[in-house]
């Protein structure tokens, strides 16, 4: 069999066990999951240099080549069954290198380096039955990438996306920055999972700015959660959701990232690669837009008989995604000045008790305008701004944080300050009740009562432990305890039924 076609046939082998796992990419990660993760990128990294170079003694007619490539091949398909197997182990991973590797084989084939007696037909079709079953996503990322594409159409002719740029420059021009502020500190925990998937970061950027402002803990009033806004059941089906600890992985950047190339995969699939269409299954529901896909066959999300059977919200949303991934990627052509801040990642152990709300406070906000409260919660998603950390508890920072952790929240005047500050209790500031006229204790009738039962509160919609705290003025954590609530995120759900232990409107 000429080596061309022994090699696609592998290639399309493979591709098979990747189609196959590709549920499976977004699960959540331990650190041993990760670092094993990353062990099997690094074997598949080698194996495709193995494979190149077999390509180059290929091409010199080296009779050892093809017993290389072969090697390096089932190199690659034991990385890919490791890779099925390990937890969280993102198998669209493994798709760029394999993109890579067919289009080595079709540039090969374009030069005639290689011959091929099974006729001049036969190894294109088969290299386009392979190249049909690359997942969809990866097939579309072109969309946004080069200097003469579909994208460039999209926006300079579509008066909608017009309108979103200007609002993204107008009246949501703070959104717009404040979403690339927070998106500096995620990107080195969001963007190689697109990257990896050969998907654009402006479509990332776009997305995560107009479902988040890069919000780590955002929650809409549906329900919709983390960065990427997974619904609880979408974020169920791509690996998202609560972990051993109770923690619900939706808030997790690296996770959320994960599952967000996973769904956009799956919607391009079934969409046509439309990425408009994909974009607006991610808002309105994929039912929706698949209803509407079958029955408009070949029209675009613009068309009228598709563009009417969204929502007015989802209307908007894809028009604005795609502006602000224009703008990522174009900004000074709008005079967009796009602050850069210094994200350098590093760990921050602390040497004594303290919360974010703390630590926010005595960080201060030196050539940040908002302070760093943002950025240690989304570096930070499984703690709550007001949790009291212990001493010797380890935080993801940035080298600046951890610099001016050292300088003013151990000792000193502001260090203080924010201790005090934190510690404060509005209850104190309540006087309940005046003075009154005392009575002799002979006169008063001692009459044995039993204890009062603590009286209860039933959870609302959008509301957490923390906030009904404040309500009936008490103590998170006491709060938590009374009703066996665990940390660290206190996870509470409409409806519960809390015993308010502690609390003035309780016992």
């Amino acid at each position: 069999m000429p080596m061309p076609v022994r090699l696609f046939r592998r290639s399309a082998s493979l591709l098979l066990v990747l189609l196959a796992a590709v549920s499976m990419d977004a699960s959540a990660q331990s650190r041993r999951d990760r670092a094993a993760t990353e062990a099997l990128e690094q074997r598949m990294q080698a194996a495709e240099g193995r494979y190149r170079e077999a390509m180059v003694a290929i091409g010199n007619h080296d009779p050892e080549g093809p017993a290389h490539a072969d090697a390096a091949l089932e190199d690659m398909e034991d990385v890919v069954a490791a890779c099925v197997a390990q937890r969280g182990c993102s198998v669209t991973t493994m798709l760029t290198t394999y993109e890579r590797l067919l289009k080595l084989n079709a540039d090969v084939e374009a030069g005639g380096g290689l011959e091929n007696d099974d006729g001049p037909d036969t190894d294109s079709h088969h290299a386009a039955a392979v190249a049909r079953d690359v997942p969809e996503a990866a097939r579309a990322a072109a969309l946004l990438g080069g200097d003469e594409h579909d994208f460039d159409r999209m926006v300079q002719f579509n008066p909608a996306v017009q309108e979103g740029i200007r609002r993204w420059l107008t009246d949501m021009r703070d959104d717009f920055l404040t979403s690339h502020q927070n998106y500096q500190y995620l990107r080195r925990q969001m963007w190689p999972q697109y990257e990896r998937a050969g998907l654009p970061e402006a479509l990332l950027f776009g997305i995560l700015a107009k479902e988040s402002n890069g919000r780590v803990h955002s929650t809409s009033r549906a329900g919709a959660s983390g960065p990427m806004q997974f619904m609880y059941a979408t974020g169920r089906r791509f690996g998202l959701g609560e972990d051993s600890t109770g923690f619900d992985t939706r808030y997790d950047p690296y996770a959320a990232s994960a599952a967000s190339v996973a769904y956009l995969n799956e919607r391009m699939g079934e969409l046509n690669r439309n990425i408009e269409l994909a974009l607006a299954a991610y808002n309105g529901g994929e039912g929706r837009a698949r209803r509407v896909h079958r029955a408009n066959p070949g029209k675009s999300f613009w068309h009228a008989d598709v563009y009417h059977e969204f929502p007015p919200e989802t209307r908007d949303y894809v028009p604005m995604v795609i502006a602000a991934a224009w703008l990522f990627l174009h900004p000074r052509e709008y005079g967009l000045t796009l602050p850069e801040f210094d994200v350098r990642p590093a760990k921050l152990q602390l040497q004594q008790p303290a919360s974010i709300y703390q630590l926010t406070i005595c960080l201060g906000n030196r050539g940040v305008r908002d302070g760093y409260m943002r950025a240690l919660r989304n570096l930070n998603p499984r703690y709550r701004a007001d949790d009291m950390l212990p001493a010797g508890a380890v935080l993801d920072a940035t080298t600046e944080i951890a610099s001016l952790y050292r300088r003013h929240c151990l000792n000193g005047s502001r260090a203080q300050l924010a201790r005090e500050l934190v510690a404060s209790d509005p209850a104190r500031a309540i006087v309940r009740g005046g003075p009154a006229s005392a009575m002799p204790v002979s006169a008063v009738a001692t009459v044995p009562t039993e204890p009062a039962a603590p009286a209860t509160y039933r959870v609302q919609g959008g509301e957490t432990l923390s906030s009904i705290a404040r309500k009936f003025e008490c103590r998170p954590a006491e709060l938590a305890h009374a009703n066996g609530v665990r940390g660290p995120r206190y996870t509470i759900r409409p409806g519960q039924e809390l015993v308010l232990q502690g609390c003035s409107g309780g016992n």
